[in-house]
C-alpha cells in the first residue's frame, strides 16, 4: 500500500463536545443552540441533566480513547497519520485543533464524523461548522476530505450485535428468552427526516437497517427472535413541530400494556455516550420501566470496541486506495466519498460545506 503521507497529512476525529465540569455546562449549551433562539428556561433544564453527571459529558473521555485507539491501530498497519481530536461545540474546537495542525504543516486532512446516518444535524451540520473552522483558521487552514458515513460497515454492526446481546444476558433468566428490542436513536423533526440524503428519508431508512441487521444478529445468536421496533428519544423544539416517534417512554408502556416481560434497549444511533444517552436511557427510560414493571438494560455505544477501530483504518484505506474494498452489510450499499448535490439540506438556507458536493 502506498504510504499515505502521499494524500494525506493527518486524520481528524470529528465530535460533538461535551462539557468538562459544572462551569462548562451553560457555555456548552449556548454553542449548541447558537442562532437556534432557544428559551432560557429550557437551557436550564437540560443544564439540570449534565449536573447529575457532575457537568461531565462521557462523550470526551470516549473519544480520547477512541482517538488514541486509531492511533495504535495505524501504526500497527504502517499508517503514518497523526491523529487529532476537534470537536463543534466544547474544546478542543475544531478551529484550535485545525490551527494546531495547519501550524505544523499540515496541509490536507482525512476526517472521521462520529455521526454514522445521513441527516443535517448529523451530518451536513458537521460539514459546516468544519467550513467555518477552516474560515476562522484562514488561507492555511487545510483542506479536509470526510469518510463516508459507515453506518452499515461491518465494524460499525457487530459490536452492536454484541453489545445487544451482552445486554440480554443481564436480563433474568426467567424472561430473557422473552424480552424485546427497542433500537433508539435521536429524534429529528419529520420534515429533516424527510429531506435526508440525495433521494429523502435516509435517515429512518438507514436506521431500520441497522436495527434489522442487529435483530437478525441477535436471532442467530440465541437461536429465538425477539421482537423489535426503532424508537427514538432526546426530542426537543416547539410541540407543535411533528418529530420522528414513537419515543422510548411511550414505546415501553405499549410493551408493558401487551404483556412483554422484559426489554433490551440499543442506542444504534449513537456511536458514543453522550449525555442524552446516559439521561434519556439511563435515567429516564430505565425509571419508566421499573415503574412499568418490565425488566430493563440498556446495550453498550459502540465506543472502541476493536471491530469499529479496524473499521476505521478500512475506511480510511478506502480514500488512500481506490482499490481496496469497500465493505457493507445489508442492503444498502457504500454511502459516496462526497455527498450528492442537494443531500441533507440546511433548513435554514444555503452554508458553506466540506467534505461533500456543496
Amino acid at each position: 500500500m502506498p504510504s499515505p503521507s502521499v494524500a494525506y497529512d493527518a486524520f481528524l476525529l470529528v465530535s460533538f463536545g461535551g462539557p468538562e465540569g459544572p462551569d462548562d455546562v451553560l457555555p456548552f449549551l449556548a454553542n449548541v443552540t447558537r442562532g437556534r433562539d432557544v428559551p432560557q428556561a429550557r437551557l436550564a433544564e437540560v443544564a439540570e441533566h449534565y449536573l447529575r453527571f457532575g457537568g461531565v459529558s462521557p462523550i470526551n473521555e470516549q473519544c480520547r480513547a477512541l482517538t488514541a485507539a486509531l492511533a495504535a491501530e495505524f501504526a500497527a498497519h504502517g499508517i503514518d497519520l497523526p491523529v487529532g481530536l476537534g470537536n463543534r461545540n466544547w474544546h478542543p474546537m475544531l478551529a484550535d485543533t485545525l490551527r494546531t495542525m495547519a501550524a505544523g504543516g499540515v496541509r490536507r486532512v482525512l476526517a472521521l464524523v462520529t455521526a454514522a446516518y445521513a441527516s443535517y444535524s448529523g451530518c451536513r451540520h458537521y460539514r459546516e461548522d468544519l467550513a467555518d473552522a477552516c474560515a476562522q483558521v484562514g488561507p492555511d487552514a487545510p483542506a479536509i476530505d470526510r469518510i463516508r458515513l459507515y453506518f452499515n460497515h461491518p465494524g460499525f454492526v457487530q459490536p452492536q450485535i454484541d453489545a445487544a446481546l451482552a445486554a440480554l444476558h443481564r436480563l433474568p433468566v426467567g424472561v430473557r428468552d422473552e424480552a424485546a428490542l427497542a433500537f433508539t436513536t435521536h429524534s429529528i423533526p419529520e420534515a429533516m427526516a424527510q429531506s435526508s440524503g440525495p433521494a429523502g428519508g435516509a435517515y429512518v431508512a438507514q436506521h431500520a437497517e441497522v436495527a434489522a441487521l442487529v435483530a437478525r444478529g441477535v436471532t442467530a445468536a440465541t437461536g429465538r427472535a425477539h421482537p423489535w421496533r426503532l424508537v427514538f428519544q432526546s426530542r426537543s423544539g416547539p410541540p407543535s413541530v411533528p418529530w420522528l416517534g414513537p419515543d422510548i417512554g411511550d414505546h415501553l408502556r405499549e410493551l408493558a400494556k401487551s404483556a412483554t416481560p422484559a426489554v433490551v434497549v440499543s442506542p444504534i444511533g449513537f456511536l458514543s455516550d453522550h449525555v442524552e444517552v446516559c439521561y434519556d436511557l439511563d435515567v429516564e427510560a430505565a425509571a419508566v420501566a421499573a415503574e412499568l414493571g418490565l425488566a430493563y438494560a440498556r446495550a453498550a455505544t459502540v465506543g472502541t470496541a476493536p471491530a469499529f477501530v479496524t473499521a476505521v483504518r478500512e475506511l480510511v484505506v478506502e480514500r488512500l486506495d481506490p482499490n481496496a474494498p469497500r465493505r457493507t452489510v445489508g442492503g444498502l450499499g457504500a454511502w459516496p466519498d462526497r455527498c450528492l448535490s442537494g443531500c441533507c439540506p440546511n433548513p435554514r438556507g444555503p452554508r458553506p460545506a466540506v467534505g461533500g458536493s456543496d
